[in-house]
């Protein structure tokens, strides 16, 4: 990698963006040394897939009635209690496709404790959970590809 006048080598970018194009990915990050460089690309089925719609969204409620059902929509929100993904890559719940699934629904989980691992470039990387707690939701299957800030499973 070679530092120009106006910044970073742009063959660089270049190729960075090649690799995102060649493997669906669409962040794609390189750290050297004190030099960070970021590519990534917006894509509104991300975006969609992020966002949890409210139950109440389908049938407006009645104008006195609004206060009730947004107070009814607050706990099925799983993102305030989700565990997101550190990272792009294929999410597994179990260490094989024949063994038993790292959590279940309904097991107490401790701090630490492996939830799933996400496949990165060929890497396996264990998916610990960062507090003790109850899962309550399972929000991927197995096998699917997940996106940095995704979430995962929920801890309640």
């Amino acid at each position: 990698m070679s530092i120009k006048k106006n910044g970073v080598d742009q063959q660089l970018i270049r190729d960075l963006a090649g690799i995102l194009n060649d493997t669906n990915l669409t962040e794609i990050e390189v750290e050297l040394g004190d030099l960070k460089v970021r590519v990534s690309r917006q894509s509104q089925a991300v975006h969609a897939v992020a966002a949890p719609l409210p139950a109440v969204a389908a049938a407006p409620a009645p104008a006195s009635a609004q206060p009730a059902a947004a107070a009814a929509a607050a706990p099925a929100d799983p993102s305030k209690n989700a565990v997101p993904s550190p990272m792009v890559g294929t999410a597994y719940l179990a260490p094989s496709p024949d063994a038993k699934p790292f959590v279940e629904i309904g097991q107490k989980v401790k701090e630490g404790q492996t939830l799933l691992i996400i496949e990165a470039m060929k890497t396996m990387n264990q998916i610990p959970s960062p507090r003790a707690g109850t899962v309550t939701a399972i929000l991927i299957e197995d096998a699917q590809p997940v996106e940095y800030g995704m979430p995962l499973v929920v801890l309640e």
